[in-house]
């Protein structure tokens, strides 16, 4: 993989986040329907009857593969692209978003990863620049990847901005 300037990039690629967080969302979506549908389920079996507990646990559940199905189609629209002069990073179901971040105008790279991300092996890079309204982050990273992609980054951004 190496592009017309021998960086070793192919910069026509653009980038997914990991098969795992799909596996992550999955699991969230699946415990938060779950517990709910069991709670609902329980309360209003308790004060309605069984049906109308069953009927209102099935009724979550339905709502838990409406979830699943949002989920899954913004999982997809999440890419990132490492181009020549900066950082494309895509996202949204109904509102696509791409933010361009020049490498030069990088003030620092943050890599994090909350409980869950840890779990299962994942991490967020954030890119934070002096506009306010910035907010590039890629989700999902493979801990090893979101590593390269901070110190490639940050390197990046140092030989960027001292040509400012």
């Amino acid at each position: 993989m190496t592009d017309v300037n021998g960086s070793g990039f192919d910069s026509s690629i653009a980038m997914t986040p990991s098969p795992r967080l799909w596996r992550m969302r999955l699991a969230e979506v699946a415990v938060v329907a779950g517990l709910l549908a069991l709670v609902v389920g329980v309360s209003v079996g308790a004060s309605a009857g069984i049906s109308a507990g069953a009927g209102a646990a099935a009724g979550i559940a339905v709502c838990g593969l409406l979830a699943l199905v949002f989920v899954q189609n913004r999982f997809r629209t999440w890419n990132y692209q490492e181009r020549k002069e900066d950082l494309v990073v895509s996202r949204g179901v109904m509102f696509r978003r791409q933010s361009v971040v020049p490498y030069g105008r990088m003030q620092f790279v943050d890599v994090t990863a909350g409980p869950i991300e840890r779990m299962f092996r994942l991490a967020t890079v954030r890119l934070h620049t002096a506009a306010a309204a910035s907010d590039a982050r890629i989700p999902g990273l493979e801990r090893q990847e979101a590593a390269r992609l901070r110190d490639r980054l940050a390197a990046l951004g140092e030989a960027k901005a001292a040509g400012l």
